[in-house]
């Protein structure tokens, strides 16, 4: 394991990103009941796409279990609303709705705990990091699915989905913190030939976030990556329990077989 104490002039002392993947995200609210209960809370945290989602509820000071019951009894009816696919065939302003109820801050300085929000810049090709701005429109933005979600305009710039560029956002906090924890829960799905446009849509993005994904994991000093959920649908909230559970054990396993165990106590992280 690696010197967690040893001098750095890195703001914070431990960082958490987490990935993308649709319903399958809710893995990372069971990852953050693992790591309070083995006395970790993360300085700040980063998300991607579902993670963004995951980061803006927790940095407002939602507890994980709370977090699960905000979409337990939603269906992606609630979010996407139907418009001429021109850019993009639902439009993110339901969900952006859904979260004006959740959550008590309109601004990302706002939140209690620092927080990150990546998206992709798609008139400058570039991955970004809104560590401020307007909170609801930059959360949809980093989970607009192109072809899906139509894109989303901050200041004038076209934003979509995180998880085109790095869909895992070790990059936003590498060089911020003393160490870093990575949890990725879009793990490469088995299926059939896609059938349909959405399927093709899903494919195609499944490859990109699974390619691009292995890099951002080498930067953290602990990467999860929660491997049996692989099967649930990007959009589908009925198993969101199950999925909570995946990622709690296998956040929980890795952590005990690190020897993470109450770490927080000893190395003052």
């Amino acid at each position: 394991m690696l010197d967690v104490l040893k001098f750095s002039r890195k703001p914070y002392k431990l960082g958490l990103v987490l990935s993308g993947g649709g319903a399958r995200g809710f893995a990372h609210a069971g990852a953050l009941q693992a790591l309070e209960e083995v006395g970790l809370k993360p300085d700040i945290i980063a998300g991607v796409s579902a993670g963004s989602v995951v980061t803006a509820m927790y940095a407002s000071g939602m507890a994980p279990e709370e977090i699960v019951k905000v979409f337990a009894d939603a269906k992606f009816g609630d979010f996407a609303e139907l418009g001429v696919p021109r850019d993009g065939f639902f439009s993110m302003d339901g969900f952006k709705k859904f979260l004006k109820k959740h959550i008590p801050f309109e601004r990302i300085e706002d939140l209690p705990r620092p927080a990150v929000i990546c998206a992709t810049d798609l008139d400058n090709n570039k991955p970004v990091d809104f560590t401020e701005g307007p909170l609801f429109d930059c959360v949809a933005a980093s989970c607009s699915i192109p072809i899906i979600f139509k894109p989303v305009r901050i200041n004038g710039i076209t934003y979509v989905d995180g998880g085109v560029l790095a869909n895992l956002p070790a990059w936003a906090l590498r060089d911020k913190c003393k160490y870093l924890i990575g949890i990725n829960c879009s793990p490469m799905p088995r299926r059939g030939k896609p059938k349909s446009l959405m399927d093709i849509a899903h494919r195609t993005y499944d490859l990109l976030v699974k390619n691009n994904s292995q890099s951002q994991m080498q930067l953290c000093d602990l990467a999860i990556s929660i491997d049996d959920i692989a099967s649930y649908k990007v959009f589908n909230l009925k198993e969101i329990r199950r999925v909570f559970r995946s990622g709690y054990d296998n956040t929980l396993s890795a952590m005990l077989n690190e020897g993470f165990k109450h770490l927080g106590s000893r190395s003052g992280l």
